[in-house]
């Protein structure tokens, strides 16, 4: 049985411990109302956004533009994985990995070679350790959030599109549903999908008819690219919002299990206290009853 003295410190680090796990929580509850703000704000730009880039595809040919033209030879697969750059946020970023690493293996069956833009540290530094090539990795920029980083990622991802040393580009981020769910998308970025197809049938409600000036394949040439920039911002966005609720959700298990190990801690000295007597107790009546024989 470990003495008293083992048992009471253990009690008070498992305090401290406590202490800075209640402290992150409410750092992370604090960010995540901010995060939660952006992303529900520009949310509905990124849905208009795609609607009328659907609207305007649909009235030009499919090799009207270069991101619209998909290649006749796929070699090379692009994933761009967003993800945190901390820790201590429960199993998000092992689900957004094993997300990469599924679609990675998948393409790598196809016989294409799968390269990595990596935005975030936890990320960037897992594909580092794998047998995949990192194109790019941005680290200590997921804390701020800004479209430029996007920007910078989307600009990338196009050159190596129209320069055909891309053939395939997916979008890999953590989306927030809710406190409880923040699930691994994947989206694909190059070449742009119909984005009818892809939601599974047209859109409902009326139809609208636009009239567009100028052509609609001069507006192609201005909308595709920012389309790109856009939803990557929007996945950035999405992995910020959905880290700090991962994160106040595991530190808010960890205190929780923080109090339960104080209270089995407490019984254990109170255990080993209560012990401590007795034994002390059998001595002073055993040396009694030596005296006394």
């Amino acid at each position: 049985m470990p003495s008293l003295k083992d048992v009471k410190m253990k009690i008070v680090g498992v305090g401290k411990t406590k202490q800075i796990t209640k402290a992150m929580n409410m750092v992370a509850s604090a960010k995540l109302r901010g995060a939660q703000s952006r992303i529900e704000r520009f949310r509905p730009y990124a849905a208009k956004y795609r609607q009328v880039l659907a609207e305007l595809a649909s009235k030009v040919e499919g090799n009207a533009h270069p991101l619209l033209t998909e290649h006749d030879e796929k070699k090379v697969c692009v994933i761009v994985l967003v993800t945190s750059d901390r820790g201590l946020c429960g199993s998000f970023n092992g689900n957004l990995l094993a997300a990469a690493f599924k679609l990675a293996k998948e393409k790598t069956a196809e016989g294409m070679t799968v390269k990595f833009v990596c935005a975030g540290k936890k990320g960037r530094d897992a594909i580092a350790k794998s047998n995949y090539e990192v194109i790019l990795g941005y680290g200590d920029r997921m804390g701020h959030v800004d479209f430029s980083l996007a920007g910078a990622v989307g600009q990338e991802v196009i050159h190596g599109y129209e320069t055909l040393a891309m053939d395939e580009v997916f979008l890999i981020y953590g989306e927030f549903v809710s406190m409880g769910q923040q699930p691994a998308r994947t989206l694909q970025l190059l070449p742009l999908q119909a984005p009818a197809a892809a939601e599974g049938g047209e859109a409902e409600g009326p139809h609208c008819e636009y009239v567009y000036e100028p052509k609609e394949e001069t507006l192609l040439a201005e909308l595709l690219p920012s389309y790109v920039k856009v939803q990557i911002y929007r996945g950035m966005l999405d992995t910020a919002c959905s880290e700090q609720a991962a994160r106040m959700a595991a530190m808010d298990n960890a205190t929780r299990n923080c109090n339960e190990m104080i209270r089995s801690l407490t019984l254990l000295y109170n255990k080993t206290r209560q012990a401590a007597i007795t034994s002390d107790l059998i001595d002073i009546v055993g040396g009694a009853e030596a005296l006394n024989g």
